[in-house]
């Protein structure tokens, strides 16, 4: 089953008299269950591609399916309800509150969607005993390894039981050791159910994947 389709899109943004065209006519299809790793060097457009296929931004041109809704045609609010359902994100640089332990950190996406305190709490402290962080809940973020607040971070992807799960160049923080672990974190999602985009510049973690587009000047040149 399709659960993403791009469609001819491009991504065009104006610079004073200047028109920069980050993405030019791409065409991308996954299908519920995919691991799939978007992959090209800086400049490449992999970043502007991974905002459009996670609905933080629309495109100029062409269209954009998730699960068969034309995302294009949702206003700003209604892109947000469906990044926060459909969609958990994890980045390179963790992007946990500071002020927040881990488990607050990973309860935080539940408060915008209205669940209440006790079972946002239950959901959080199941899902970092799940990545490995049962004796560091009560952590705040510079307390922690990079490894383990990448952890931090995926149980925060995983909170709202998304469809897909988008991760920008989730091991670019880390040393190989806990790279690999982490990679091995999303392959066992991957084997779960959950249909996996991985952004990255690093070619060798496309060796998980089973479906490559391979970004060059916002074009996809192979795969």
């Amino acid at each position: 089953m399709e659960v993403l389709k791009l469609e001819a899109v491009s991504k065009i943004y104006t610079l004073g008299e200047e028109k920069v065209i980050a993405i030019d006519g791409i065409n991308i299809s996954i299908n519920k269950g995919d691991f799939v790793a978007l992959v090209g060097p800086s400049g490449s457009g992999k970043s502007t591609a991974m905002n459009l296929v996670g609905c933080l931004d629309t495109a100029t041109t062409g269209e954009i399916y998730l699960n068969e809704v034309n995302i294009q045609n949702l206003s700003e609010s209604d892109l947000a309800q469906i990044r926060g359902k459909k969609i958990g994100f994890i980045f390179q640089t963790f992007n946990l509150i500071p002020s927040l332990d881990a488990l607050e950190n990973v309860a935080l996406p539940m408060t915008f969607q209205n669940i209440p305190r006790d079972i946002r709490m239950k959901k959080a402290k199941a899902l970092l005993e799940q990545v490995g962080l049962k004796d560091r809940m009560y952590h705040r973020p510079n307390q922690l390894s990079g490894g383990q607040r990448q952890r931090v971070a995926i149980a925060r992807a995983l909170v709202n039981d998304p469809e897909i799960i988008l991760a920008d160049e989730p091991t670019g923080n880390l040393d190989t050791k806990t790279g690999d672990e982490i990679m091995g974190i999303l392959t066992e999602l991957n084997k779960k159910g959950k249909t996996i985009i991985l952004v990255t510049h690093n070619p060798d973690l496309t060796k998980l994947a089973n479906k490559i587009f391979i970004l060059k000047d916002g074009r996809i040149i192979g795969g």
